[in-house]
């Protein structure tokens, strides 16, 4: 079944300089299945845990350090970060103005190929 119109159109609680009014550093843009699209602005400290399902990262705006497991990646707008469920990351040593689309996808645990 074909979606309709406003079944796509994302709305976000506020202006996108978050927090929004219940305090959360991430507003849900869309859902549809299994995928939710959120904006992510952690203020000053990223504290987000490992989640339970894959995720994609794509950044809109801000610079700065994107740490994946062992790994760490410098980032600028226009980047994507792709993490699989359940691995520890964190977003450090960011600009001010950072923010990022988050989508979530597939099943809990992660997809297996």
């Amino acid at each position: 079944m074909k979606a309709t119109f406003a079944e796509t159109l994302a709305r976000l609680p506020g202006p996108a300089k978050g927090p929004w009014t219940d305090g959360a550093p991430f507003a849900t843009a869309l859902q549809h299945g299994s995928m939710i699209v959120e904006l992510y602005l952690p203020g000053e400290h990223d504290l987000q845990t490992p989640h339970t399902r894959d995720e994609l990262y794509f950044i809109i705006a801000g610079r700065g350090e994107f740490t994946q497991g062992s790994q760490r990646y410098t980032f600028a707008p226009g980047d994507v970060f792709f993490v699989p469920a359940g691995e520890e990351h964190r977003f450090e040593s960011f600009s001010a103005d950072f923010s990022t689309w988050v989508v979530f996808y597939g099943p809990e645990g992660g997809e297996r190929s």
